[in-house]
Formats: structure tokens, C-alpha cells, sequence
């Protein structure tokens, strides 16, 4: 696989208590690998506890705290699930604002899982498709997307797929649409 140079690029990852190990660690490794330059945002400093499911994970670091940053700082987002992460997540009105000025600006989207709710709860879907774990897809609806049952979708600038076993997918396209970003950048340079 010829992995994508991403040099340069700026990555916000928002998550927080109860995200989805696989889902953070494994797109993160991959973002850097292709050079990127990944912070963890959270609502808190400190260490966030993800989950495998139902069992508790690992610990990550959070490099930032949200109240701290501007979307404008970032060129991409990685929005990783876990059901508990998203549903806090989606609530704070600084993530709702951080996701629809990456959106207005046209940047980049990975989201996997259930953290398609921050983006319903953005009222970012309407109109859109994509998928998610499929407990949600009802969510989706209801906001106006149109929900699929696929391991990726790429819509535009989004993409997403819908649970921990969709991830070397879901890496590949995130990577693919971020390196996109990449060239019409500095091709607007």
C-alpha cells in the first residue's frame, strides 16, 4: 500500500471518555505514519479512558483541551465512536461549532461508528450520505442523511464507516480524501 504523504497536515481528533479504542488509536497511527500532525481535543485535559465495547481500554493523553482551540487551527478531523464518547460529545457547543466551521471551510471528515451524532446534533446531515453503526441509522434519517450499509462511504468531504471492523477501509479513504486535501492546498498555493 503507498501511504499518502500528509506532511503538514494539521489533525484534530475530539474525543472523551468512552471512545472506541480501535477506532482512535488505529486511524491515529495510521495519520501519522502518513505525517500528519494529530492532537487529541477534549473537553478535559488530562487522560481520556476508551473502551473495547463493553470493557475498559487503554488511557490516551489529550493534547488539547477544546475550550483552548480554534477549528481554523486544524485542516482535518477524526471523529472516533464509542457510544458514550459521541453522546457526550455531541451535546457541547463548542464541538457543534468546531464541526460546522470545519464543514463551512470545506475540510475534511473521518467519522466512525456512533460519531455521526455529533454531526446530526451539528445539523450537518441533512442532505448527505454516509453510514455509521447501524443502532443509529434511524438518527440519521431523522436528520435529513441518507444512511447506507456499507464498510466505507465517501460523500464529498466526509467520510465514514460503521464499526472497528471497517477500519483498514475506513483508514485507506481517510487517508485517500486527506491527501486530496493535501494537493488543492498547496495547489492553491
Amino acid at each position: 500500500m503507498i501511504v499518502a504523504k500528509l506532511t503538514n497536515l494539521r489533525v484534530a481528533v475530539l474525543a472523551t471518555d468512552g471512545f472506541e479504542e480501535a477506532e482512535l488509536t488505529e486511524p491515529v497511527k495510521a495519520l501519522k505514519e502518513a505525517g500528519a500532525q494529530v492532537e487529541i481535543l477534549s473537553t478535559k485535559s488530562g487522560q481520556i479512558q476508551a473502551f473495547k465495547h463493553h470493557d475498559k481500554g487503554t488511557t490516551v493523553s489529550v493534547d488539547r483541551v477544546l475550550d483552548e482551540v480554534q477549528a481554523s487551527e486544524y485542516d482535518a478531523v477524526l471523529l472516533p465512536g464509542g457510544a458514550l464518547n459521541a453522546d457526550t460529545l455531541r451535546i457541547e457547543p463548542k464541538v457543534q461549532s468546531f464541526l460546522q466551521q470545519m464543514q463551512q471551510a470545506d475540510k475534511p471528515l473521518a467519522v466512525i461508528c456512533h460519531a455521526p451524532w455529533e454531526l446530526i446534533s451539528a445539523n450537518l446531515v441533512q442532505g448527505r450520505t454516509l453510514t455509521s453503526y447501524y443502532t443509529i441509522q434511524d438518527d440519521i434519517r431523522n436528520a435529513g442523511g441518507n444512511w447506507v450499509d456499507r464498510e466505507v462511504v465517501v460523500d464529498g468531504n466526509w467520510v465514514t464507516s460503521r464499526q472497528p471492523d471497517d477500519i483498514p477501509a475506513f483508514n485507506r479513504e481517510m487517508l485517500n480524501l486527506f491527501a486530496q486535501f493535501v494537493s488543492a492546498a498547496s495547489a492553491s498555493h
